[in-house]
């Protein structure tokens, strides 16, 4: 892997890293700006040529390219360190946007009758992502002050430092373990916490260990779909999410079949049927 040397893009990523960005954002936007070299100092015409290089990639990868390059433009106007807009010509992506495709009931059931005791850091993992919503790297940083073992809340720091209280039952409570001092790691009870690369790679092996084809989003994705389908309340569930736009939560009303279900219902013909 090449290095970085551009001052520009090094000096963004400290400032990513001082706003409390997440590391895997920062990992992200490194790669891309990596894969440009120079972005502190590219014309217009050579982050064109660049952007011809990445044509074989797939639509959402050259997507969260253009979306880590558009963010440096940014704080690099915001501090005067450029004045134009080298990515003014290049058009975004379309991206599909697929359905949601969370765990099932009976392999969660599954995974956390397999961990409960066998592998007690994979199974509170699983349940922050499947019953709390939380993202791989919110689980990783959750620590014992930030759970309200009284009010039954989790107080979750997400994407951007924004924090969002979620409701969780007791029986999710008792999952978590018995509670560990304030600074200690909800995952794995010490002050040592796990990367979220390493929690969600030990997630996803373990997962694979027991035959389910899934990663921890999978398991984030079954807390969307079941939220949705309790309540219908897309702003509700983007909240306890931390999505940014409702467009990212309505992924959750389109795979809910029993409202496609009720819908064909409701428009189907008024003729009676035909024997």
């Amino acid at each position: 892997m090449n290095a970085l040397h551009d001052p520009l893009s090094l000096a963004f990523l400290d400032a990513c890293r001082l706003d409390g960005s997440p590391p895997t954002t920062i990992k992200r936007r490194a790669a891309t700006l990596r894969s440009v070299g120079n972005a502190g100092t590219a014309t217009r015409e050579d982050l064109e040529r660049w952007w011809s290089t990445r044509a074989e990639l797939s639509p959402s990868t050259r997507a969260t390219d253009l979306a880590n390059l558009a963010t440096f433009y940014r704080w690099c106007s915001l501090w005067e360190h450029r004045v134009d807009n080298p990515l003014i010509r290049i058009k975004r992506p379309k991206v599909p946007q697929g359905l949601p495709a969370p765990v099932t009931e009976p392999q969660l059931e599954q995974l956390l009758r397999t961990y409960r005791e066998a592998d007690p850091e994979v199974f509170r993992a699983m349940v922050l992502g499947a019953c709390a919503g939380l993202r791989v790297a919110e689980a990783a940083a959750l620590r014992w002050a930030d759970v309200d073992q009284a009010g039954g809340r989790l107080t979750v720091t997400g994407k951007g430092s924004k924090t969002r209280r979620i409701s969780i039952t007791a029986a999710t409570l008792a999952d978590l373990g018995p509670a560990h001092e304030p600074a200690a790691s909800v995952v794995t009870g010490t002050t040592q916490p796990l990367t979220p690369e390493a929690l969600g790679q030990k997630v996803n092996r373990a997962m694979r260990r027991v035959g389910v084809r899934a990663t921890f989003h999978k398991l984030r994705h079954r807390y969307g779909t079941v939220a949705y389908r309790a309540t219908q309340d897309l702003v509700a569930v983007g909240k306890l999410m931390g999505h940014s736009s409702l467009t990212t939560t309505a992924v959750y009303s389109a795979a809910a079949d029993e409202i496609a279900d009720r819908i064909a219902a409701a428009v189907g013909s008024p003729l009676p049927p035909t024997h």
